[in-house]
């Protein structure tokens, strides 16, 4: 069965774990810009990385069948600096007219903190006044309900900025119901250390149903950070009795969906 993973960082990932996931079936990757695990020392850092984004992964990536598409942002772990925070957001809209890049991501808060909201807000300024899609980042700390409201306060304060064109990820248990009422897609990352596991998010799938909810990786340098983790979801649906068009719904046609509102991403087969 073929997947999409909507969230991975394919920059921590070798090339040996793009083949794996060919093999599993994965047609399409998402790559959000998130923190490197230490702090960059200048706005030119970012710069490279965005280039590696935008230039080598999708090469990386198509020599496996794979296409790979990006979201351009500052994080919200090295946002507590503003001044690096604004360097940084004057190269964004350069970035966003890569022929890969489907919007503004992965923003969001990490500490709940003033400096963290004020970037967050310009950010979504910036997508509004673009009209790009928005990938979200929620805390993973005891705060994540607070944080996640504080961020959806923010984006609804930009009246320009449609709940249906913004996914809101690291979703879980006590989240997911707040995020889906209020209309925003919900991501559930398959990392066990700090975020959701394969058979938590199953019980979430059967807890509220499929509407609006896709399934990722967040696949990272972290111990935890598992590439195979959507195909491992799709097996735990199938253990409990759910059929190939229930687990498709999460892993395939949902992530097709939320995607396919960018002119950017390609039609998938099978959808």
């Amino acid at each position: 069965m073929s997947y999409i993973d909507p969230h991975i960082h394919m920059v921590c990932r070798t090339t040996e774990d793009y083949r794996r996931m060919a093999l599993a079936g994965c047609v399409a990757v998402t790559e959000p810009a998130f923190w490197a695990g230490f702090d960059r020392s200048c706005a030119q850092g970012f710069y490279d990385y965005f280039r590696q984004l935008t230039e080598f992964e999708p090469t990386r990536a198509a020599a496996f069948g794979i296409r790979h598409y990006a979201w351009i942002c500052i994080n919200p772990k090295e946002a507590e600096d503003p001044g690096l925070a604004r360097e940084v957001l004057g190269m964004v809209p350069e970035f966003l007219d890569r022929p890969n890049v489907l919007g503004v991501g992965e923003i969001g808060l990490n500490k709940n903190t003033r400096n963290e909201l004020a970037i967050l807000e310009e950010q979504i300024a910036l997508a509004a006044r673009l009209d790009r899609m928005i990938l979200v980042h929620t805390p993973h700390l005891e705060d994540k309900l607070k944080g996640t409201r504080l961020i959806m306060d923010a984006i609804r304060r930009n009246g320009d900025i449609r709940p249906e064109r913004v996914l809101i990820d690291h979703v879980e248990e006590h989240t997911v119901r707040a995020v889906l009422d209020r209309g925003y897609w919900a991501g559930m990352s398959l990392y066990a250390d700090s975020k959701c596991t394969t058979q938590r998010a199953a019980d979430i799938i059967e807890m509220y149903g499929p509407e609006r909810l896709v399934v990722n990786s967040a696949g990272d340098w972290g111990h935890g950070g598992d590439p195979m983790s959507v195909p491992a979801a799709r097996l735990e649906l199938a253990r409990r009795g759910h059929d190939a068009a229930a687990a498709a719904r999460v892993v395939l046609k949902n992530p097709a969906a939320f995607l396919g509102q960018s002119d950017r991403f390609a039609p998938v087969e099978g959808v």
